[in-house]
């Protein structure tokens, strides 16, 4: 694997930002693609910030990125509490979150929503994620959902079936709160990555899938 994004050194350790507006979206979209990425470089450290949640899902979902992190020695997971569905109310007070990250941190990596996701949460991280780190690799991860929203991605991570089915069993294990959703299962996770395989010709089957709008070489 080679980024092509010049100030990026991943032989030197990886500093990672990922930012989610809820509490499985950073699994869901990037989950296998950081798994991945911890096997084959060194990892500086890595902040994992999630916007949206209450008390269930805060516990759930920094069960999970405990699940994900587990060989991360420096790791900050950081979960909010703005309400779902309402993070354009409180847009400023994002916007400082924001600033205060990059004022402490420089990622060499970021990773948050689609710009053209349907869910009006997702869409406001992303503007907020490019409106502060302009000079930054930032990738954007897809959700799957109702609103059938899913683009035409230009970046791809080909994912070990071993990985994929380790991101799918600590989703499963760990969101307890959405089970009753129809969605969410085994299916709809390892069926999007491996139309996202078959699309990067993975030889293992699986992918997941990105969005870059600008990447120097």
């Amino acid at each position: 694997m080679i980024f092509s994004q010049f100030r990026i050194r991943p032989e030197k350790g990886l500093n990672i930002l990922a930012v989610g507006a809820h509490c499985d979206d950073i699994e869901i979209g990037c989950g296998a693609t950081l798994l991945k990425l911890f096997g084959q470089y060194p990892v500086r450290s890595i902040k994992w910030l999630v916007f949206a949640s209450n008390e269930q899902r805060k516990k759930e979902a920094i069960v999970s990125a405990e699940a994900f992190l587990e060989n991360i020695e420096n790791k900050e997971i950081i979960v909010l509490d703005y309400r779902d569905a309402f993070l354009e109310k409180s847009k400023f007070e994002i916007k400082e979150q924001f600033e205060r990250i990059k004022k402490s941190f420089d990622p060499d990596l970021v990773f948050t929503h689609y710009r053209h996701d349907r869910h009006q949460d997702h869409r406001l991280l992303s503007d907020l994620a490019w409106n502060t780190f302009r000079s930054h690799l930032i990738l954007e991860y897809e959700i799957p959902k109702y609103d059938g929203d899913l683009g035409i991605p230009n970046c791809f991570f080909h994912i070990s079936p071993e990985l994929a089915e380790k991101k799918v069993q600590i989703l499963l294990d760990s969101f307890e709160s959405q089970k009753g959703k129809h969605w969410f299962d085994r299916e709809t996770f390892l069926s999007l990555m491996r139309i996202r395989g078959m699309e990067a010709a993975a030889l293992d089957k699986y992918a997941e899938a990105f969005h870059i709008r600008k990447l120097i070489m």
